[in-house]
């Protein structure tokens, strides 16, 4: 006797909340599907999703989700992705192949590193992995040819410096480096022509690079946070008086003179200022 086909998620007889929102979605022909703080711990508890090909945007935040299983990308269809605040400690590699996903937020997991090709999404625009436990070494080697992002958000990671290949991104109008351990940030940073917002504060940095000073970071819908930095002194007086004086200044002949000697005589990094032990996404532990 033949076995039929094999679906990639199996159905379970336990009637969650998530199966009721899948069922009522599939008969109305909804597209999109918001399944925030349902409870759910498996994908195994939302049968049918994956068959829901003409589904464009998932909320799945909030839950208790450990695995994302490779068949999510059979939503090819697929615009918005969702998984804020689970328990997820990795991505599936076919998560990149996704021909229409512009929104993915992982945000607030359990992400040591990322699946090797990650780089490889066509038209992701917005990547949200704030709140888990990256660093340089987690990125895969393309990770920077993303180059229709726009907006990429790596928030309280483990980040002591940023690869200078960040500078391809060059469609990058948000960057949010906020509460890393980073100790430096690359000049290239400077060279990203449509950058008008660079989120720096609570790192271990000391000087910037005087490339920063290219930036157009004074319109109105701009924005520049870097407090809570072991500044230097003349970055620190500047920055009393406003963000502005600071760009002011990195941008003179003065500033560059003293950078050079900075770094040319720099000593071992400030400390780590911030325990990150007890973040829940260390924790390995699921209730």
């Amino acid at each position: 006797m033949e076995n039929g086909p094999v679906s990639c998620l199996p159905t379970t007889p336990k009637m969650s909340k998530a199966k009721k929102v899948i069922e009522e979605a599939l008969e109305n022909q909804n597209p999109e599907l918001d399944l925030a703080d349902k409870g759910v711990v498996s994908f195994e508890e939302m049968p049918g999703l994956i068959d829901m090909h003409n589904i464009t945007r998932i909320t799945l935040s909030h839950n208790k989700i450990q695995k994302v299983p490779p068949g999510i990308a059979n939503l090819t269809q697929l615009e918005m992705l969702n998984l804020f605040n689970n328990h997820i400690e990795e991505l599936p590699v076919s998560l990149s192949s996704m021909p229409k996903l512009r929104i993915l937020n992982v945000g607030m997991n359990r992400l040591d590193s990322l699946p090797r090709g990650f780089g490889a999404f066509a038209v992701l625009e917005v990547l949200d992995l704030t709140y888990n436990n990256l660093s340089e070494t987690s990125l895969p080697g393309n990770f920077f040819m993303l180059e229709t992002l726009r907006a990429l958000y790596l928030g309280d990671n483990d980040f002591e410096t940023i690869p200078p290949e960040i500078g391809q991104l060059k469609n990058l109008q948000i960057l949010v480096l906020r509460e890393n351990d980073l100790i430096d940030i690359p000049k290239e940073i400077g060279y990203l022509p449509r950058l008008r917002e660079l989120h720096i504060q609570a790192n271990r940095l000391t000087v910037l690079p005087p490339e920063l000073g290219n930036l157009d970071l004074f319109g109105n819908k701009s924005v520049l946070r870097m407090d809570f930095n072991p500044w230097v002194a003349p970055i620190a007086d500047q920055l009393q008086v406003g963000v502005s004086h600071v760009i002011d200044y990195i941008r003179s002949e003065t500033y560059r003179y003293l950078h050079n000697r900075h770094i040319a005589a720099r000593g071992p990094p400030p400390p780590k200022l911030n325990d990150k032990t007890r973040k829940i996404s260390r924790n390995r532990q699921y209730s």
